[in-house]
């Protein structure tokens, strides 16, 4: 049986800066890049981590960690890098896009400290399994029906940059909504529930 959540584990600063930061970002990415930007995976993580910061319950981080912990992870190597990991971050060393996009995108590095740092003051929320495969096999359909091919918002389209062609498109998408969950999720869960699973 889990423990009742104790309330103000979480500095009230961290709450205020962390909101201000993303209604300043939410502001701004709406109006360069438009709404369909919102449903990139990192997005909706800082609006469920924001929910954690202040509800101080472990399962919107959770739900985070499992499924963007390592995407996130894998941004921070890549910037670090130079963009000579993956390619991922490329953008950020476009000279043509403008510096405060750029500022506005460090929070991919900003992002996973808070995670783990709400992981290890709220716990690890076991739930986090089902509830964010749930949401895996809502958002992906989303972005699909929502969103054009040639941005490939959370990779619908394809592995990389360009929309892949040696599927089905809608096979491609029912494959990565089944191996999301198996290959990323559930060992995550695993993991998490081992190092920070609540008493």
């Amino acid at each position: 049986m889990q423990s009742p959540i104790r309330r103000g584990r979480i500095p009230l600063s961290l709450k205020y800066l962390y909101t201000f930061f993303i209604c300043v970002l939410a502001l701004v990415y709406w109006l360069s890049y438009g709404p369909a930007n919102f449903l990139w995976g990192s997005d909706i993580a800082l609006v469920f981590v924001c929910a954690a910061l202040w509800l101080e319950h472990p399962l919107p981080n959770s739900m985070m960690a499992i499924g963007l912990l390592p995407f996130e992870v894998v941004w921070c190597i890549d910037f670090l890098l130079g963009a000579r990991f993956l390619g991922s971050t490329a953008y950020m060393f476009e000279p043509d896009r403008p510096l405060y996009l750029k500022a506005l995108s460090l929070f991919h590095i900003m992002l996973p400290v808070i995670m783990v740092f709400l992981l290890r003051r709220l716990g690890y929320d076991r739930r986090a399994l089902i509830a964010q495969t749930l949401l895996i096999w809502i958002v992906l359909p989303v972005t699909y029906l929502l969103t054009d091919p040639t941005e490939n918002v959370n990779f619908v389209y394809g592995p990389g940059m360009e929309p892949q062609t040696w599927l089905h498109p809608i096979a491609y998408l029912a494959l990565i909504m089944i191996l999301l969950p198996v290959v990323v999720c559930l060992p995550m869960h695993l993991l998490l529930g081992r190092l920070f699973g609540r008493r």
